[in-house]
């Protein structure tokens, strides 16, 4: 189970940031920040305590705090972002996760986006996107298998990050986007693949028991209450215009080690 999360509140400049979704109207601050608050009452409302972190006014992407992390029971990794635009913004994410944490880094040429880092079991997925590179990937497996987790690395064709495309929802299921659902990789787990249209909907995000899933999404729905787990639905229309998503918002763990959620 999950004990904490990890968040930051998004910055006045939000709109600023790195998108390619201006096809779905102009963001609106004051409705980013409602919706943001939802987003954090709902994580609490989980058990979880949530720590929140400031604005950062010259990294308008900071608010999507999953990319600067990876979180496990026995090491939080502090990335380097792909972006060169969004690198700095792990400065001020690794002091608090290491009250919580022992710390490894990734080091350039090394890149790493935390939205490209799957967790199912103790086996990593970790995308190869235009923001996590090789040399990334390597480092963070090197880290990883020290520590008992197996790691594959997957090309991500289509998306921003591999979470983009693939999440996990409990147990041995998935959900996938179609470019995603046929990978070899993802053999012998229950792929549950989004309709048509609905391939935001992919990132839903599994948090003690609970799946939190983007509004708006019918067929998705439909696949989540077939697990018969409760779900959440969250307002996601300003996180959506700038590329992010429901995981992109928050870094989730458990402050003992053993004790970290799926």
């Amino acid at each position: 189970m999950f004990t904490h999360a990890l968040v930051r509140v998004p910055c006045e400049n939000f709109a600023s940031g790195l998108t390619t979704s201006g096809r779905l109207g102009a963001p609106d601050y004051n409705l980013m920040l409602r919706q943001h608050d939802a987003y954090v009452d709902a994580l609490r409302s989980l058990g979880l305590t949530v720590i929140t972190l400031p604005p950062e006014n010259d990294f308008p992407d900071a608010h999507f705090v999953e990319d600067t992390a990876v979180v496990v029971p026995e090491v939080a990794v502090i990335t380097n972002p792909g972006a060169p635009a969004r690198r700095g913004e792990e400065r001020t994410v690794a002091p608090t996760l290491g009250r919580y944490k022992r710390l490894a880094r990734i080091e350039a040429p090394g890149t790493l986006d935390g939205g490209d880092v799957l967790l199912v079991d103790r086996r990593f997925f970790v995308g190869l996107s235009e923001r996590t590179n090789a040399e990334g990937a390597r480092q963070f497996t090197e880290i990883m298998t020290a520590r008992g987790y197996a790691v594959d690395t997957v090309p991500v064709g289509q998306g921003l990050h591999f979470k983009s495309g693939v999440n996990h929802l409990g147990g041995r299921t998935l959900l996938a986007t179609p470019d995603f659902a046929g990978l070899p990789v993802l053999a012998g787990y229950d792929v549950l693949v989004t309709p048509a249209g609905e391939d935001y909907a992919a990132n839903t995000l599994y948090v003690n028991g609970t799946l939190l899933t983007p509004a708006g999404f019918p067929g998705v729905r439909r696949l989540l209450d077939g697990l018969g787990l409760p779900v959440v639905e969250l307002d996601m229309s300003e996180t959506r215009k700038m590329d992010g998503g429901l995981t992109c918002l928050s870094l989730r763990f458990a402050d003992q080690p053993g004790t970290g959620g799926a």
